[in-house]
Protein backbone atom coordinates (compact mmCIF):
# COMPACT_ATOMS: atom_id res chain seq x y z
CA UNK A 1 0.00 0.00 0.00
CA UNK A 2 1.48 3.42 -0.94
CA UNK A 3 2.27 5.75 2.33
CA UNK A 4 -0.12 8.62 1.42
CA UNK A 5 -2.67 6.47 1.33
CA UNK A 6 -5.04 6.85 4.29
CA UNK A 7 -8.09 4.55 4.88
CA UNK A 8 -11.25 5.48 6.76
CA UNK A 9 -11.80 3.64 9.52
CA UNK A 10 -15.06 4.83 10.35
CA UNK A 11 -16.55 4.04 6.87
CA UNK A 12 -18.86 1.39 8.16
CA UNK A 13 -20.25 2.72 11.24
CA UNK A 14 -21.06 5.89 9.58
CA UNK A 15 -22.90 4.02 6.64
CA UNK A 16 -25.30 1.93 9.38
CA UNK A 17 -25.40 3.79 12.24
CA UNK A 18 -23.86 7.19 12.52
CA UNK A 19 -22.14 6.30 15.63
CA UNK A 20 -18.54 5.07 17.42
CA UNK A 21 -17.95 4.22 20.16
CA UNK A 22 -14.48 4.23 22.13
CA UNK A 23 -12.87 4.24 26.06
CA UNK A 24 -10.89 7.07 27.09
CA UNK A 25 -9.18 6.59 30.36
CA UNK A 26 -12.80 5.46 31.78
CA UNK A 27 -14.65 8.13 30.19
CA UNK A 28 -16.54 6.79 27.15
CA UNK A 29 -16.95 8.84 24.53
CA UNK A 30 -19.92 8.32 21.60
CA UNK A 31 -18.28 9.77 18.67
CA UNK A 32 -20.37 10.95 16.14
CA UNK A 33 -19.65 10.15 12.80
CA UNK A 34 -21.30 11.63 9.84
CA UNK A 35 -20.73 14.98 8.30
CA UNK A 36 -24.13 16.74 8.76
CA UNK A 37 -24.95 15.34 12.66
CA UNK A 38 -21.27 16.42 13.03
CA UNK A 39 -21.81 19.85 12.13
CA UNK A 40 -25.35 20.14 14.03
CA UNK A 41 -23.81 18.91 17.08
CA UNK A 42 -21.07 21.87 16.61
CA UNK A 43 -23.22 24.36 16.56
CA UNK A 44 -25.50 23.43 19.33
CA UNK A 45 -23.12 24.25 22.70
CA UNK A 46 -26.06 24.42 24.61
CA UNK A 47 -26.64 20.42 24.78
CA UNK A 48 -23.08 19.88 23.68
CA UNK A 49 -20.63 22.20 25.72
CA UNK A 50 -16.95 22.87 25.57
CA UNK A 51 -17.08 24.35 29.01
CA UNK A 52 -16.58 21.21 31.00
CA UNK A 53 -13.87 20.32 33.26
CA UNK A 54 -10.70 21.62 31.72
CA UNK A 55 -8.57 19.06 29.62
CA UNK A 56 -12.18 16.76 29.52
CA UNK A 57 -13.08 17.68 25.91
CA UNK A 58 -9.69 16.69 25.03
CA UNK A 59 -9.46 13.33 23.74
CA UNK A 60 -7.30 11.64 25.09
CA UNK A 61 -8.44 13.81 27.90
CA UNK A 62 -5.75 16.00 29.56
CA UNK A 63 -8.44 16.00 32.97
CA UNK A 64 -5.49 14.18 35.07
CA UNK A 65 -2.15 16.60 33.67
CA UNK A 66 -3.91 20.23 33.42
CA UNK A 67 -6.17 22.14 35.43
CA UNK A 68 -5.76 25.15 33.40
CA UNK A 69 -8.37 25.92 31.04
CA UNK A 70 -7.89 26.60 27.60
CA UNK A 71 -8.86 29.72 26.25
CA UNK A 72 -11.13 30.28 24.30
CA UNK A 73 -10.80 26.76 23.29
CA UNK A 74 -12.83 25.27 26.43
CA UNK A 75 -15.54 28.23 26.86
CA UNK A 76 -18.79 28.40 25.57
CA UNK A 77 -20.58 31.61 24.54
CA UNK A 78 -21.37 34.19 25.25
CA UNK A 79 -18.03 34.28 26.56
CA UNK A 80 -16.36 32.71 24.51
CA UNK A 81 -16.83 35.37 21.55
CA UNK A 82 -15.50 37.59 24.36
CA UNK A 83 -12.13 36.22 24.90
CA UNK A 84 -12.15 35.06 20.92
CA UNK A 85 -12.16 38.83 20.06
CA UNK A 86 -9.08 39.68 22.21
CA UNK A 87 -6.94 37.79 20.25
CA UNK A 88 -8.58 37.35 16.54
CA UNK A 89 -7.20 40.09 15.08
CA UNK A 90 -3.20 39.03 16.21
CA UNK A 91 -4.29 35.38 14.35
CA UNK A 92 -5.34 37.24 11.56
CA UNK A 93 -1.72 38.16 11.12
CA UNK A 94 -0.79 35.69 8.73
CA UNK A 95 -2.55 37.89 5.98
CA UNK A 96 -0.19 40.77 6.09
CA UNK A 97 2.39 40.72 4.05
CA UNK A 98 5.00 41.44 5.72
CA UNK A 99 4.04 38.11 7.75
CA UNK A 100 4.12 36.26 4.27
CA UNK A 101 7.17 37.73 3.34
CA UNK A 102 9.80 36.51 6.51
CA UNK A 103 7.36 33.00 6.34
CA UNK A 104 8.79 33.25 2.76
CA UNK A 105 12.51 33.16 3.87
CA UNK A 106 12.07 30.98 6.74
CA UNK A 107 10.80 28.09 4.52
CA UNK A 108 12.80 28.63 1.43
CA UNK A 109 15.82 28.51 3.68
CA UNK A 110 14.86 25.07 5.21
CA UNK A 111 13.96 23.48 1.72
CA UNK A 112 17.25 24.67 0.49
CA UNK A 113 19.09 23.17 3.67
CA UNK A 114 18.05 20.03 3.28
CA UNK A 115 17.56 19.63 -0.82
CA UNK A 116 21.76 19.28 0.15
CA UNK A 117 20.95 16.69 1.50
CA UNK A 118 20.92 12.65 0.46
CA UNK A 119 17.69 12.25 2.72
CA UNK A 120 16.23 13.75 5.71
CA UNK A 121 13.76 12.62 8.24
CA UNK A 122 10.88 14.92 7.50
CA UNK A 123 8.87 14.78 11.48
CA UNK A 124 11.95 15.98 13.23
CA UNK A 125 14.26 17.56 10.89
CA UNK A 126 11.77 19.03 8.69
CA UNK A 127 7.83 19.64 9.68
CA UNK A 128 9.03 20.07 13.92
CA UNK A 129 11.05 22.58 12.60
CA UNK A 130 9.11 24.39 10.22
CA UNK A 131 6.16 24.51 12.77
CA UNK A 132 8.04 25.76 15.75
CA UNK A 133 10.07 28.91 13.59
CA UNK A 134 6.99 29.59 11.81
CA UNK A 135 5.53 29.89 15.41
CA UNK A 136 8.28 32.71 16.34
CA UNK A 137 6.45 35.18 13.37
CA UNK A 138 2.91 34.29 15.21
CA UNK A 139 4.07 35.01 18.41
CA UNK A 140 6.18 38.22 17.37
CA UNK A 141 9.60 36.85 19.00
CA UNK A 142 13.35 36.22 18.05
CA UNK A 143 13.52 33.53 15.86
CA UNK A 144 16.17 31.83 17.80
CA UNK A 145 13.02 31.38 20.50
CA UNK A 146 12.86 28.05 18.03
CA UNK A 147 15.06 25.93 19.49
CA UNK A 148 13.34 25.76 22.89
CA UNK A 149 10.38 24.81 21.11
CA UNK A 150 12.07 22.37 18.61
CA UNK A 151 13.58 20.67 22.26
CA UNK A 152 10.09 19.79 22.80
CA UNK A 153 9.16 17.57 20.10
CA UNK A 154 6.20 17.25 18.26
CA UNK A 155 3.79 17.43 20.91
CA UNK A 156 3.74 19.43 24.57
CA UNK A 157 1.81 16.62 26.77
CA UNK A 158 2.57 13.26 24.77
CA UNK A 159 5.70 11.65 24.72
CA UNK A 160 7.49 8.38 23.32
CA UNK A 161 6.38 6.07 26.55
CA UNK A 162 3.12 8.05 27.18
CA UNK A 163 -0.03 9.30 25.71
CA UNK A 164 -0.06 11.85 28.85
CA UNK A 165 2.74 12.96 30.17
CA UNK A 166 2.56 15.15 33.32
CA UNK A 167 6.39 15.95 33.14
CA UNK A 168 6.49 17.23 29.89
CA UNK A 169 3.72 19.49 30.46
CA UNK A 170 4.83 21.25 33.23
CA UNK A 171 8.18 21.83 30.88
CA UNK A 172 5.10 24.16 29.26
CA UNK A 173 3.38 25.51 32.05
CA UNK A 174 6.97 26.68 33.59
CA UNK A 175 8.06 28.58 30.12
CA UNK A 176 4.70 30.33 30.22
CA UNK A 177 5.05 31.48 33.70
CA UNK A 178 8.85 32.56 33.14
CA UNK A 179 7.25 34.26 29.67
CA UNK A 180 4.89 36.14 31.20
CA UNK A 181 6.87 37.30 34.15
CA UNK A 182 9.35 38.49 31.73
CA UNK A 183 6.69 40.39 29.68
CA UNK A 184 5.15 41.87 32.82
CA UNK A 185 8.19 43.69 34.28
CA UNK A 186 9.26 44.23 30.59
CA UNK A 187 6.51 44.48 27.98
CA UNK A 188 7.44 44.00 24.34
CA UNK A 189 5.38 44.18 21.61
CA UNK A 190 5.06 40.17 21.43
CA UNK A 191 1.81 38.15 22.13
CA UNK A 192 2.84 37.88 26.10
CA UNK A 193 2.29 41.76 26.06
CA UNK A 194 -0.77 41.50 24.35
CA UNK A 195 -2.50 39.29 26.36
CA UNK A 196 -1.11 41.06 29.26
CA UNK A 197 -2.77 44.05 28.67
CA UNK A 198 -6.26 42.33 27.15
CA UNK A 199 -9.66 43.15 28.70
CA UNK A 200 -12.53 41.01 28.34
CA UNK A 201 -15.80 42.54 29.38
CA UNK A 202 -14.09 45.76 31.13
CA UNK A 203 -11.31 43.62 33.17
CA UNK A 204 -7.80 42.67 32.16
CA UNK A 205 -7.01 39.19 31.42
CA UNK A 206 -5.77 37.53 34.80
CA UNK A 207 -2.46 35.61 34.60
CA UNK A 208 -4.39 32.27 34.77
CA UNK A 209 -6.31 33.26 31.50
CA UNK A 210 -3.54 34.31 29.84
CA UNK A 211 -1.70 31.07 30.19
CA UNK A 212 -4.71 29.43 29.23
CA UNK A 213 -4.31 30.95 25.57
CA UNK A 214 -0.77 30.23 25.41
CA UNK A 215 -1.26 26.74 26.24
CA UNK A 216 -3.88 26.59 23.75
CA UNK A 217 -1.35 28.02 20.52
CA UNK A 218 1.41 26.19 21.83
CA UNK A 219 -0.72 23.01 21.88
CA UNK A 220 -3.15 23.12 18.76
CA UNK A 221 -1.02 24.20 16.12
CA UNK A 222 1.53 21.80 16.98
CA UNK A 223 1.00 17.80 16.19
CA UNK A 224 -1.82 18.66 14.01
CA UNK A 225 0.44 21.24 11.53
CA UNK A 226 3.44 19.01 11.39
CA UNK A 227 0.99 16.18 10.62
CA UNK A 228 -0.68 18.28 7.79
CA UNK A 229 2.97 18.96 6.84
CA UNK A 230 4.71 15.83 6.62
CA UNK A 231 1.35 14.32 5.00
CA UNK A 232 1.37 16.34 2.51
CA UNK A 233 4.86 15.41 1.32
CA UNK A 234 4.45 11.79 1.06
CA UNK A 235 1.57 12.47 -0.96
CA UNK A 236 3.30 14.46 -3.23
CA UNK A 237 6.48 11.95 -3.12
CA UNK A 238 3.94 9.35 -4.51
CA UNK A 239 2.10 11.74 -6.49
CA UNK A 240 4.76 13.66 -9.19
CA UNK A 241 2.30 14.72 -11.69
CA UNK A 242 -0.09 16.66 -8.90
CA UNK A 243 3.59 18.71 -8.12
CA UNK A 244 4.18 19.10 -11.87
CA UNK A 245 0.61 20.17 -12.03
CA UNK A 246 0.64 22.89 -9.09
CA UNK A 247 3.72 24.13 -11.16
CA UNK A 248 2.01 23.92 -14.10
CA UNK A 249 -0.73 26.19 -12.85
CA UNK A 250 0.36 27.98 -9.34
CA UNK A 251 -3.66 28.94 -9.19
CA UNK A 252 -4.79 26.06 -7.98
CA UNK A 253 -2.87 26.06 -4.65
CA UNK A 254 -6.09 27.16 -2.37
CA UNK A 255 -7.88 24.66 -3.37
CA UNK A 256 -5.24 22.00 -3.11
CA UNK A 257 -4.44 22.98 0.23
CA UNK A 258 -7.95 22.62 1.49
CA UNK A 259 -8.24 19.06 -0.19
CA UNK A 260 -5.17 17.74 1.44
CA UNK A 261 -6.25 19.09 5.06
CA UNK A 262 -9.62 17.47 4.03
CA UNK A 263 -8.23 14.16 3.16
CA UNK A 264 -5.21 14.06 5.93
CA UNK A 265 -7.72 15.58 8.58
CA UNK A 266 -4.42 16.35 11.22
CA UNK A 267 -6.88 16.25 14.19
CA UNK A 268 -9.13 13.33 14.11
CA UNK A 269 -11.99 14.41 16.43
CA UNK A 270 -12.69 17.01 19.24
CA UNK A 271 -14.84 16.15 22.94
CA UNK A 272 -17.97 17.91 24.11
CA UNK A 273 -19.98 16.99 27.47
CA UNK A 274 -23.58 17.02 27.13
CA UNK A 275 -25.08 18.73 29.37
CA UNK A 276 -28.87 17.06 29.34
CA UNK A 277 -30.00 13.53 28.57
CA UNK A 278 -30.24 13.64 24.39
CA UNK A 279 -30.52 11.36 21.24
CA UNK A 280 -27.18 11.11 18.38
CA UNK A 281 -28.29 9.26 15.50
CA UNK A 282 -31.08 7.31 17.51
CA UNK A 283 -28.16 6.53 20.44
CA UNK A 284 -29.06 7.61 23.97
CA UNK A 285 -26.56 10.01 25.24
CA UNK A 286 -26.54 10.84 29.24
CA UNK A 287 -26.01 14.46 30.99
CA UNK A 288 -22.34 14.73 31.73
CA UNK A 289 -21.33 12.52 29.13
CA UNK A 290 -19.25 13.17 26.21
CA UNK A 291 -19.54 12.72 22.95
CA UNK A 292 -17.05 13.52 20.27
CA UNK A 293 -17.32 15.53 16.53
CA UNK A 294 -15.27 13.01 14.55
CA UNK A 295 -13.81 15.67 12.25
CA UNK A 296 -11.88 12.89 10.02
CA UNK A 297 -14.97 10.82 9.44
CA UNK A 298 -17.22 13.65 8.29
CA UNK A 299 -14.20 14.51 6.05
CA UNK A 300 -14.72 11.04 3.86
CA UNK A 301 -18.95 11.35 4.12
CA UNK A 302 -19.74 9.98 0.86
CA UNK A 303 -23.37 11.58 0.69
CA UNK A 304 -21.19 14.93 1.45
CA UNK A 305 -17.78 14.55 -0.96
CA UNK A 306 -17.54 12.87 -4.44
CA UNK A 307 -14.64 10.14 -4.37
CA UNK A 308 -13.91 10.89 -0.51
CA UNK A 309 -11.35 8.28 -0.35
CA UNK A 310 -9.64 10.18 -3.38
CA UNK A 311 -7.08 13.39 -3.32
CA UNK A 312 -8.87 15.68 -5.95
CA UNK A 313 -6.68 18.56 -6.00
CA UNK A 314 -9.44 20.86 -8.39
CA UNK A 315 -12.45 19.66 -5.86
CA UNK A 316 -14.96 22.45 -6.13
CA UNK A 317 -17.11 21.91 -3.49
CA UNK A 318 -15.16 21.31 -0.50
CA UNK A 319 -17.10 21.69 2.93
CA UNK A 320 -14.53 20.38 4.92
CA UNK A 321 -14.74 20.64 8.67
CA UNK A 322 -10.82 19.92 9.38
CA UNK A 323 -10.24 23.03 10.88
CA UNK A 324 -13.64 22.65 13.05
CA UNK A 325 -16.86 24.19 12.44
CA UNK A 326 -19.16 26.68 14.38
CA UNK A 327 -18.73 28.79 17.05
CA UNK A 328 -15.47 27.02 18.16
CA UNK A 329 -13.66 26.72 14.41
CA UNK A 330 -9.82 26.95 14.72
CA UNK A 331 -8.27 30.30 15.48
CA UNK A 332 -5.02 29.23 14.10
CA UNK A 333 -6.43 28.48 10.88
CA UNK A 334 -4.90 31.22 8.91
CA UNK A 335 -1.58 30.28 10.53
CA UNK A 336 -1.90 27.22 9.51
CA UNK A 337 -3.32 28.10 5.99
CA UNK A 338 0.04 30.31 4.96
CA UNK A 339 2.08 27.60 6.22
CA UNK A 340 0.66 25.71 3.64
CA UNK A 341 0.36 28.04 1.39
CA UNK A 342 4.29 28.72 1.41
CA UNK A 343 5.47 25.59 2.09
CA UNK A 344 3.50 23.94 -1.63
CA UNK A 345 5.06 27.21 -2.99
CA UNK A 346 8.46 26.69 -2.38
CA UNK A 347 8.09 23.09 -3.34
CA UNK A 348 6.78 23.76 -6.73
CA UNK A 349 9.63 26.17 -7.52
CA UNK A 350 12.46 24.25 -5.93
CA UNK A 351 11.66 20.81 -6.00
CA UNK A 352 11.40 18.53 -8.68
CA UNK A 353 10.68 15.39 -6.94
CA UNK A 354 10.65 13.58 -3.80
CA UNK A 355 11.63 9.61 -2.96
CA UNK A 356 10.52 8.07 0.29
CA UNK A 357 13.59 6.07 1.87
CA UNK A 358 11.39 4.98 4.87
CA UNK A 359 8.51 5.35 6.89
CA UNK A 360 6.69 4.63 9.92
CA UNK A 361 3.17 5.16 10.62
CA UNK A 362 1.78 6.64 13.46
CA UNK A 363 -1.89 4.64 14.43
CA UNK A 364 -4.48 6.15 16.70
CA UNK A 365 -6.49 3.41 18.68
CA UNK A 366 -9.55 4.62 18.79
CA UNK A 367 -11.04 1.60 20.47
CA UNK A 368 -12.89 0.03 17.57
CA UNK A 369 -11.51 1.83 14.86
CA UNK A 370 -7.40 1.89 14.14
CA UNK A 371 -6.90 5.16 11.75
CA UNK A 372 -3.45 6.38 10.68
CA UNK A 373 -3.16 9.94 11.52
CA UNK A 374 0.53 10.59 10.24
CA UNK A 375 3.84 8.94 10.41
CA UNK A 376 5.77 8.57 13.52
CA UNK A 377 8.80 8.60 10.81
CA UNK A 378 8.99 9.58 7.31
CA UNK A 379 12.57 9.74 5.39
CA UNK A 380 12.76 11.15 1.59
CA UNK A 381 15.44 12.91 -0.61
CA UNK A 382 14.12 16.11 -2.15
CA UNK A 383 15.39 16.09 -5.37
CA UNK A 384 16.35 19.49 -7.15
CA UNK A 385 14.23 20.69 -9.99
Amino acid sequence: MKESIFTDPFKKARQETGIGEMDDQNDPVAMILGHKEVRRAAHNWKSYSSGAIPGRIVIPSEVNIRSIRQIPFEVDPPQHGAYREVVEKWFKRPLEKKYEEELTLQIEALVIEVLEQDSFEVIHDFALVLQSQALTLLFNVPFEEAQTWISWGTHVFRSKDSALDGAKANVLYDYIDQKLAESSSNPGKDFYAVLLAAEVDGKKLSAEEAKGVLILTFAGGRDTVINAVTNSIAYFAEHPKSLEWLRKEPELLPTAIEELIRYFSPLTQMGRVATQDTMVCQHAVKADSRISLCWASANRDETVFENADEVVLDRKANPHVAFGFGTHNCLGATHARQVMKVLLRTLIAKVKSIDIHDAKDNIEDLGDFKRKVGFDSLTVKFNKI
